[in-house]
């Protein structure tokens, strides 16, 4: 007896041409975004870059009321604004308690209106959270970081809720790849390695 041919149903014929398909039988995982200000947002975007499951890194700035600022109004101070960096993620990969581990490892948690040479409240460090999980991740890392006496000192580190985020000018994107050498010097002249190493020593960076 011949086997009875097998009748697609719609639906299920739909579902078998999909597979077919490279890329459509799996939604896109979901990406997450989180913001984070260290100082030079030149320096950030690196740390983050180098991290499987990180999408794109964009410097920019948030925190403040000025709309559409520019690089000289935010440098100047005044706009409220801090030099930021946000991070497109996929969760699925890396985990936001990761991303707040190396943040708090490139920055210096003491410095209060001010990161390594750059001062002034543009130059804060903080933590933008985006919603409640990222609220609570984000304080208890502080907390634990506070219980593990190893700062010689209480944490400036603001933990505020995310705002308008104004991505900077095209030239300030990746700058760390596109102008190695001015980076380079910048970054050795204003002391941001020798200062994490001293706060972090072998985690610093990482």
């Amino acid at each position: 007896m011949l086997p009875r041919a097998r009748r697609w149903t719609a639906p299920a014929a739909a579902l078998l041409l999909l597979a077919a398909v490279p890329g459509t039988a799996k939604a896109e995982p979901s990406r997450k975004e989180a913001t984070f200000a260290g100082g030079c947002f030149w320096c950030m975007e690196g740390p983050f870059d180098k991290l499987e499951g990180v999408v794109s890194t964009t410097s920019g700035y948030t925190g403040g009321g000025k709309k559409n600022p520019t690089y000289a109004e935010v440098s100047a101070g005044g706009t409220g604004h801090a030099e930021s960096v946000r991070v497109v993620y996929d969760p699925a990969k890396v985990s936001y308690e990761r991303l707040l581990e190396v943040f708090w490892h490139n920055i210096d948690p003491l410095a209060r209106e001010r990161q390594f040479c750059d001062s002034g409240n543009q130059y804060r460090s903080a933590i933008f959270y985006h919603d409640e999980a990222q609220h609570r991740a984000a304080a208890a890392s502080k907390s634990v970081l506070e219980a593990s006496g190893r700062l010689k000192g209480p944490i400036a580190t603001q933990i505020v809720p995310a705002g308008e985020f104004w991505p900077a000018e095209d030239h300030h994107q990746d700058y760390y790849l596109k102008n190695p050498i001015r980076y380079k010097y910048y970054r050795g002249g204003c002391g941001r390695d020798d200062r994490l190493r001293e706060i972090w020593g072998p985690d610093a960076g990482h």
